[in-house]
């Protein structure tokens, strides 16, 4: 009966193990989106700005749909925004 409880001892430690180190790497990835999110939407915000004083009327909104694509794409979603908003733009 010993073995039993040793067997579940060792099973129980390995996914303890298993599931702090889970719980690290996912604290990594919602601080690394968090990161994306901020300074996403500053440079959303700066290049607004830029944008108006140039005297093109193009614009990204800061919302949380916005937000989310900059969390998720990083760079990639910040020009993927403005990339949209010039075809509507110039369409």
């Amino acid at each position: 009966m010993e073995t039993k409880y040793g067997i579940w001892a060792i099973l129980g430690m390995c996914v303890l193990i298993l599931f702090l180190g889970g719980v690290k790497k996912k604290s990594e990835y919602i601080l690394n989106f968090l990161v994306r999110v901020v300074v996403g939407l500053v440079c959303i915000y700066f290049a607004n700005e830029f944008l108006a004083m140039q005297g093109i009327s193009v614009s990204v909104g800061m919302n949380p749909y916005t937000a989310g694509i900059l969390g998720v794409l990083g760079t990639g979603g910040f020009f993927l925004l403005y990339g949209i908003s010039f075809c509507h733009y110039f369409l």
